[in-house]
């Protein structure tokens, strides 16, 4: 470490301009970076519904229905020109409507009242389409024109554009939100106005590297573009604290400025090191989800947690030295005084808090695996259009989730009788296939291709339901078994079925599965970095406990209050918390064994909660703003869902350790200085 000090040191103003250098081509690089906004492009390759979606790109030309456009108060004639219009707009097919499922010469009295009413109803029309993927937000935007503000458009499709239009905006908007209230909290942490600008470049650098790099990856998902850099900004801005208040500190002491920055580099180098440590281990663990959106963000996470550690001991050291007279002219009184006798009076509360906790912890554990849970995106919020528009279908046509079967070609007899067997299951409410479409009577090679081209391919047949289920939950669940089954029973697992409600369905299964992987990982990752830290066998468990219970609290709210929970978020953010906020117990209790060796437990943690609560309070609030700010901005319910988390999971965090942490040091300081090595502990005891 002091090799690299005085050669960081000698280099500085080279060091200064290469990162900087670094930066500005990362900024362009990240023009260059493509953004998935697609949830099932993350799911295993070898899911049923990606073979089946696979498959339908093999044999079929057009998709499954990924919109809907809702015409109000038209005549048949009026809709079939509207859909005439959609068909010619570049990147839509697959549009069907009521024409595709009865013959219209015929009086619609003589139809089927229930297949009429799934595409018209009361003079309003329902169209199904497929929009090509990649092109969601040109699309859309020639059907908004095309329909106007009267009608309704919404699907999978619409809610992928509205992502990739929010998402930038969104993005900014939150940034611009957040710079300020950090710079404010900042400076009422420091006794510098300059400071604070210190700490946000060397962190901003590390980050705006970070996205940079991305361009070799070649994508990312919209959440790793929403959530990461702005959560890598708020875990690693301690490091920067770290070494900036150690800098400070010598420089107190009379040191020259060069010789300050040597002694903060390895002072702080230890603090810094095992902060970036559990948060990277922590980190490390999403990368094993085999849902890889996860995965997208553990590595983007990984990446710049790693960045911002080498940008706070080169980069800003370098920099530090290069402008510390910005430093010094701009210096101003503590405009929040430190905190007095604070200890002693969480210590009074030691033993009801302990038993709260304690009893709190298993109703919490046992509510937050019972939580409702959102598998895809969630509902969009009703002050959107896309949100008015997906309300406006529902209150005319009530639910409506599309499914696509392909079942092996050949055998119309035997696809008669599934035709009759799904039709007659409760939640469909339409089945369009070639034997209920067309006459089977007819051979296929007997009609045109514009015909048969959406029914058969050469080796497979599609058919098409229309369910009343919403895309997910119990009810959606159920139904795609019970079809699973039928389909099973008459083609002996040769057949396949797709539709964002089966996407679903195997993205509930695959992140279950990861939940229990990833948590694991996660905690025996985090535990022997503690262990090596504190070198004890008891700290690791009190540090888990203190943590792992804020998490358990925070994701039994939704249980609690009765609200649904976006899965993705959950599964994150029992990661994210866990690894960016044991950060607020190390500092606590690194401070809390130095004090040990000195006076007895409750002096130690009475003067370490008085020492350390203020810098635990700058970087919850720091992290809890992200947190809330990334909920207060976002319509994207997984992004805003892992705000809300974030928020409330850092001011839990912060409580906990503040309060219930002190008290299980204090009431198991026998046990703790029995099983830690080289303990030293002040043998006297408490007056």
């Amino acid at each position: 470490m002091i090799d690299l000090s005085t050669k960081i040191i000698r280099y500085k103003k080279p060091i200064v301009i290469i990162f900087f250098i670094l930066t500005i081509i990362s900024a362009v690089a990240t023009l260059g970076v493509s953004i998935n906004y697609n949830m099932a492009d993350y799911l295993p390759e070898d899911s049923p519904s990606m073979n089946a979606v696979d498959l339908m790109d093999a044999e079929f030309e057009s998709g499954v229905e990924n919109a809907r456009v809702l015409l109000n108060d038209v005549s048949v004639q009026e809709a079939l020109d509207y859909k005439k219009q959609l068909e010619e707009i570049d990147g839509v097919n697959e549009v069907m409507w009521l024409d595709d499922a009865i013959d219209l010469k015929k009086p619609l009295e003589m139809a089927d009242k229930d297949t009429v009413e799934t595409y018209y109803k009361e003079s309003n029309a329902l169209i199904s389409l497929h929009i090509r993927e990649g092109d969601e937000v040109a699309i859309t935007d020639k059907i908004y024109e095309l329909i106007g503000d009267e009608n309704a458009l919404a699907g999978e499709a619409v809610d992928t554009a509205s992502s990739q239009k929010m998402a930038g905006q969104e993005s900014a908007y939150a940034a611009m939100l957040l710079v300020p209230i950090i710079i404010i909290i900042l400076i009422v942490s420091t006794n510098s106005w300059m400071e604070p600008v210190f700490f946000l470049t060397a962190i901003g650098v590390s980050v705006l590297i970070n996205l940079g790099t991305n361009i070799f990856l070649g994508e990312i998902s919209f959440v790793t573009q929403s959530v990461a850099p702005i959560l890598q900004l708020a875990v690693s801005l301690d490091y920067a604290i770290f070494l900036l208040h150690s800098f400070s500190n010598f420089r107190d002491r009379g040191e020259e400025p060069t010789t300050a920055m040597r002694s903060a580099m390895k002072q702080s180098f230890s603090a810094i090191t095992a902060s970036a440590s559990t948060t990277f281990f922590g980190f490390i663990a999403l990368t094993f989800m085999n849902f890889e959106i996860g995965a997208d963000l553990g590595v983007n996470l990984v990446k710049g947690i790693v960045l911002s550690f080498i940008s706070v001991m080169v980069f800003l050291p370098a920099l530090t030295l290069t402008f510390y007279k910005w430093i010094d002219k701009t210096q101003h009184k503590a405009i929040i005084p430190r905190f007095k006798n604070v200890g002693s009076r969480v210590l009074k509360l030691r033993v009801p808090v302990l038993l709260f906790i304690l009893l709190l912890i298993v109703p919490a554990f046992l509510a937050q695996s019972n939580t409702n849970f959102i598998y895809g995106t969630g509902t969009q919020p009703e002050d959107t259009r896309i949100g008015r528009d997906d309300a406006m279908i529902e209150d005319v046509f009530g639910k409506m989730t599309p499914m696509v079967l392909l079942v092996p070609r050949g055998d119309v007899a035997k696809e008669e009788e599934l035709v009759q067997e799904l039709k007659d299951i409760d939640d469909v409410s339409s089945v369009m296939a070639y034997v209920n479409t067309v006459d089977p009577a007819i051979p296929p090679e007997y009609l045109g291709d514009s015909v048969t081209n959406q029914f058969y391919s050469d080796n497979y047949a599609r058919i098409i339901l229309n369910t009343t289920t919403d895309s997910e939950g119990e009810e959606a669940f159920s139904l795609i078994e019970t079809v699973r089954s039928d389909m099973e029973s008459f083609y002996n697992g040769e057949g396949y079925l797709l539709g964002e409600s089966v996407t679903l369905y195997d993205m509930k299964s695959v992140v279950q599965k990861d939940n229990v992987v990833v948590n694991l990982l996660t905690v025996i990752s985090i535990a022997l970095v503690l262990l090596v830290t504190f070198r004890s066998l008891t700290i690791p468990i009190v540090l888990l406990l203190t943590i792992e219970a804020a998490v358990w609290i925070n994701l039994a709210v939704p249980y609690f209050m009765d609200t649904s929970l976006v899965y993705v978020g959950y599964l994150i953010i029992s990661t994210v918390q866990l690894a960016a906020t044991v950060d607020y117990g190390i500092l606590l209790t690194e401070a809390y064994n130095e004090n040990r060796k000195k006076m007895p437990a409750l002096q130690a943690i009475k003067k370490t909660i008085n020492e350390k609560i203020f810098s635990i309070i700058i970087s919850a609030s720091i992290l809890s703003s992200v947190g809330f700010i990334l909920w207060a901005t976002s319509t994207n319910p997984i992004v805003s869902s892992i705000g809300l988390l974030l928020g409330r999971g850092a001011l839990l965090a912060f409580i906990m350790v503040v309060v219930f942490l002190p008290a299980m040091l204090v009431i198991f300081d026998k046990v703790i200085k029995k099983t830690t090595w080289k303990s030293n502990f002040y043998e006297g005891e408490d007056k």
